[in-house]
């Protein structure tokens, strides 16, 4: 039997300013951010930047991770409802975004902006990827606290009954904010202070670490109820980090083992 009930006292918002509901979804997005500024500027000699590149850097991403996110979450996971409903496709702060289409409209931006100024489109993927565990630690809690992207049905001894259901369910949210984010984000700060890795294979190990976790937890999470499993094994989630492990791969057998 699970232990945990999901408290009464949290809630999908996290305040009210003007009569405007602020929800831990948006705060995670901006805390996310506001971390990436703050290591970049701190560390912009080493990346090659300045403070308007970065500044230039920071606009591109932000507006790419929303767009490629929301994009891709319309495309892979919920297409016949949003073209039934245009007008829900904007309300970003509720939630409905995909890693896979961020990462997608990451890429296409971080090619295309290194090669416009003139970066090392290495060095760029390497900051990109010590910063984004941060985001994906927070955005997994908002999850937990919207009560979304919930686990499996489980006798599990750690596991948490929402309200409204008589059954546990694996904490599935927090085990990916736990091993996406917080594990990432502490070992790759300690592998770039280390300077002992070569340009890009930070961004491998990111890669790896999350196409691995995302699959190994997506087990254990119920599949989006629109989809379902595919051949009632692999969720959409699991199928589509299948490519993003082969890349990270990719970058660090190029990087660590190819590059002179």
């Amino acid at each position: 039997m699970g232990v945990f009930e999901y408290p009464d006292f949290l809630s999908p918002v996290a305040f009210t300013f003007l009569g405007f509901g602020i929800r831990w979804y948006s705060l995670s997005y901006i805390f996310g951010f506001i971390y990436f500024y703050l290591f970049a500027k701190k560390n912009l000699q080493y990346f090659n930047l300045n403070k308007k590149v970065l500044d230039d850097l920071f606009f591109y991403q932000f507006i790419s991770i929303i767009i490629g996110g929301r994009i891709g979450y319309i495309i892979f996971y919920n297409f016949n409802f949003y073209i039934s409903n245009p007008v829900e496709i904007f309300k970003v702060w509720e939630g409905g975004m995909s890693f896979h289409g961020a990462l997608f409209g990451v890429i296409m931006t971080t090619i295309l902006f290194s090669k416009i100024k003139s970066l090392s489109l290495m060095l760029i993927s390497d900051l990109l990827s010590i910063c984004a565990p941060v985001g994906i630690f927070l955005g997994r809690l908002s999850n937990f606290m919207n009560q979304e992207l919930v686990g499996r049905q489980t006798n599990f001894f750690i596991s948490i009954k929402y309200p409204n259901e008589e059954f546990y369910r694996h904490i599935s949210q927090i085990y990916e904010a736990i091993f996406e984010g917080l594990v990432p984000a502490i070992v790759l700060i300690i592998l770039f202070y280390s300077k002992r890795l070569k340009q890009g294979v930070i961004t491998g190990l990111f890669l790896l670490n999350y196409s691995l976790s995302r699959f190994m937890i997506e087990f254990i999470r119920e599949p989006d109820s629109q989809i379902g499993l595919k051949n009632e094994i692999f969720s959409q989630g699991q199928l589509l980090s299948i490519p993003i492990l082969f890349l990270g791969l990719l970058f660090i057998y190029k990087c660590q083992f190819k590059q002179k």
